[in-house]
């Protein structure tokens, strides 16, 4: 069980443009080779734009993307042809297979903080897939099976209680509250990675606590 606190994730973004990033793992010039990859997870970048910033159009080629938005509305463009608007309680994924370009935009009047977080494939190639499901239920795991993969999306009040899967590997992420996790306080943007434990709960610490629970069978 290996806690990352929020402070410990390596700044990124253009300040001067209104986007501020913090990458949970190895990202650019913030080479890390301790801190590369979790399974198949290869990034959880916290994103900050202000209104009116964004990403210009960019590629992406054998990466499975997964949006979780915070606060706010992301502006979603790709080169599949869709344009999609992702709001609290979204989850968004894009396939980029062999190659797809696309664009994120706060075109929103309010600051917009999103998760991102990439997920590499069992299997390069393939035609792009893009899918946004709307409004997503705490009972209702996202299943990402071209990465080995699930995303669990957990809501606590405060003194409630949830397991967290038991996995070859699982990564928890604080999205909001606080939580308790074995013997562990974690609060906002800390994250705890877990390799084959099994009989994990989290408790919430104050009411609204939201998590984020990848359940990952892949190296």
């Amino acid at each position: 069980m290996d806690v990352r606190r929020a402070d410990e994730r390596y700044p990124g973004g253009d300040p001067h443009a209104g986007i501020a990033t913090r990458h949970a793992f190895s990202f650019g010039p913030h080479y890390d080779p301790d801190n590369l990859r979790f399974g198949p997870l290869v990034a959880c970048n916290e994103e900050h734009l202000a209104p009116g910033a964004g990403f210009t159009e960019h590629p992406h080629s054998h990466t499975e993307i997964v949006t979780w938005v915070v606060e706010g509305e992301l502006t979603h463009r790709d080169s599949t042809g869709r344009e999609t608007v992702v709001r609290p309680g979204d989850v968004q994924r894009l396939s980029a297979a062999s190659g797809v370009r696309h664009v994120e935009r706060n075109d929103g009047p309010t600051p917009l903080v999103f998760l991102q977080m990439w997920l590499a494939p069992r299997s390069p190639g393939g035609d792009p897939f893009y899918e946004i499901v709307r409004g997503i239920a705490d009972s209702t795991p996202y299943a990402l099976p071209e990465a080995g993969a699930m995303l669990h999306v957990r809501r606590l009040g405060e003194g409630e209680r949830t397991a967290v899967p038991d996995a070859r590997y699982g990564y928890v992420h604080v999205v909001r509250g606080e939580v308790r996790l074995g013997e562990e306080h974690l609060r906002p943007g800390d994250a705890m990675r877990l390799t084959d434990e099994k009989g994990v709960e989290a408790v919430g610490l104050f009411p609204g606590t939201e998590l984020l629970l990848w359940e990952m069978t892949e190296d």
